[in-house]
């Protein structure tokens, strides 16, 4: 009986690790230059590719009904709660990196190559935009 409790309790603890060494779940993205938490973000996964969308927004300038007056494409105007903010990316083979995605600044409008990596064992996303050469990484904690 202790042998299969502990077999199980190892089971249940190991596919607890596995899950949560991915960019899916529920993230506060926090500001590189200021430290800020600006919003909670959910990362969802289907058929292999990555879409997040921003679920609340945090910041101490949040306003509520605020749009995206920056955007220039399909997300122009649109709510900033439910703004889809990440488009695609892919885990990259042998790798615990999802790359080949998108991910959009909505304070600028810009959209970036971007790409994300569990790091602490799944406690925090670092997530990297790309802009040509150059690249700007924040490091996001799991809300959930």
């Amino acid at each position: 009986m202790k042998t299969t409790l502990a077999a199980i309790l190892f089971t249940v603890t190991a596919v607890s690790a596995v899950a949560q060494s991915t960019p899916v779940g529920l993230w506060r993205n926090v500001d590189d230059k200021t430290g800020e938490v600006k919003a909670e973000i959910s990362i969802a996964e289907t058929h292999g590719a990555l879409s997040g969308r921003i679920e609340k927004a945090l910041g101490k300038d949040a306003k509520p009904g605020a749009v995206c007056s920056e955007c220039s494409d399909d997300r122009k105007d649109k709510p900033m709660v439910g703004l889809d903010i990440i488009r695609g990316g892919k885990k990259a083979e042998n790798k615990d990196v999802w790359e080949g995605g998108k991910i959009l600044d909505p304070e600028n409008g810009k959209e970036y190559r971007a790409s994300f990596t569990p790091i602490e064992g799944g406690k925090k996303l670092e997530v990297r935009g790309y802009l040509g050469p150059f690249w700007r990484t924040q490091t996001w904690n799991r809300a959930q």
